[in-house]
């Protein structure tokens, strides 16, 4: 029997340990922390195949410069010397242009449709429960302006053959009274789902360890013995662990792991902060708040404001501002909400693992026969993570995986 041994325990890692269980496998997941931390714990929770673009569309560099200098922005870059970011940043603006961001889309779009279906089936097989709810997602406006570029998506997204709505403020405020009164619309995407994430990677934890699969947990990954062109172990600060195949799904710290191999894996960690809401707030429908750039999920206990995209390196550090910005935004966009202040005092952070493209890395490397890459899927992790942990399952088994890897390439960045 072949030993995997899965470098990260967030998502993707679990939902890779989940399918090379079932296909036989034994597995070991290393991770440098205790698996309560970190983007897959405290993300919107979103399935998203209405998240059909990239990051990296035409302007936002130059939006992201405009922000630099405000530290509350929805999408803030911290100046800072760092030569892996300026690499990334230059691979990021190359890859933000109409082309590229169009050519992404129906991969994009399939990968989500096809992960979404999947917890579905997970949830189906009765392995582990989870709270999942298939009510759609809302991206409600309040300005004309954006009013029309989210129109525009949403023809789109029916072209592309998503169950999309739009939706006037009457049937907006209808569907949900809770909304503030200069809430102008929306668009429903009833091709979206939600869940609890917590929950999920508690269950999937305990089941993945009913199944046989040794977690080892905080043990930081510091280097690797190779032998021509296999990884033979995982050397951690404490031990070293043997196998026959590798997984690096280590998410923003994926770089420089990678930089051990000498490879070149280019990732920058976006961090997203969460602010739970444990008292009622009679919001039922999950939801973006577009000029803010807020989450908001009614999970399973509690309503989740979630958002921001902040480049200022792979730190925890919770910035009282940014928080603050998004319960400012909660209580802009809905009626008699309030943001106690023990609340905001509790929010956290994660860092999500952004690729220059957009597009997560997915499948071999090339200097290495027995190593795959599980990475960089910036904010669709979390809904990409069960069609992650399938295709790395079917390659590493010598399958035809079920989608073309090509533009997943681990080493499509020559820079």
């Amino acid at each position: 029997m072949k030993k995997i041994i899965i470098i990260g325990a967030g998502i993707s890692g679990l939902c890779s340990a989940y399918y090379l269980v079932k296909a036989g496998f034994e597995v070991s997941v290393i991770d440098k922390g205790d698996m309560t931390t970190g983007a897959s714990y405290i993300n919107a929770g979103y399935l998203t195949p209405s998240h059909f673009t990239t990051l990296a569309e035409p302007g936002m560099i130059t939006q992201g410069l405009k922000w630099m200098m405000n530290s509350a922005s929805p999408f803030y870059i911290k100046p800072r010397w760092d030569t892996s970011f300026f690499k990334w940043t230059w691979n990021f603006k190359q890859s933000a242009t109409s082309s590229k961001v169009e050519r992404a889309i129906p991969i994009i779009k399939e990968l989500n449709l096809k992960s979404r279906d999947l917890y579905l089936e997970i949830q189906e097989s009765g392995d582990f429960d989870f709270h999942m709810e298939r009510k759609g997602l809302l991206m409600v406006y309040k300005t004309p302006k954006n009013e029309e570029h989210e129109i525009k998506l949403a023809e789109r997204a029916q072209k592309e053959g998503l169950e999309v709505k739009i939706l006037n403020k009457q049937e907006l405020h209808a569907l949900e009274p809770v909304f503030a009164d200069d809430v102008l619309g929306g668009i429903r995407y009833d091709c979206d789902a939600h869940t609890t994430p917590h929950i999920f990677m508690k269950n999937m934890k305990n089941w993945l360890q009913q199944q046989g699969v040794s977690f080892k947990l905080d043990e930081k990954v510091v280097d690797f013995k190779t032998e021509n062109n296999k990884i033979k172990a995982a050397v951690t600060e404490t031990n070293l662990y043997e196998g026959d195949e590798f997984v690096l799904a280590s998410g923003a710290w994926t770089f420089q792991l990678a930089k051990q191999l000498r490879l070149n894996i280019p990732i920058q960690g976006g961090k997203g902060y969460s602010i739970n809401v444990a008292q009622p707030t009679n919001i039922t429908m999950p939801a973006i708040l577009m000029e803010a750039k807020c989450a908001v999920t009614p999970m399973q206990g509690f309503t989740r404001f979630a958002g921001t995209m902040e480049f200022s390196g792979n730190n925890d550090i919770i910035r009282a501002n940014r928080v603050e910005a998004i319960a400012n935004a909660g209580t802009r966009y809905y009626k008699n909400l309030e943001f106690l202040q023990e609340v905001k005092e509790g929010a956290t952070s994660g860092l999500r693992p952004v690729s220059p493209d957009g597009l997560p890395y997915i499948g071999n490397s090339a200097k290495f026969a027995n190593l795959n890459v599980a990475a960089g899927h910036a904010m669709m992790g979390w809904s990409l993570g069960p069609i992650t942990g399938k295709l790395i399952t079917q390659n590493i088994m010598g399958e035809e995986p079920e989608l073309n890897l090509v533009p997943f390439k681990v080493n499509r960045f020559r820079f």
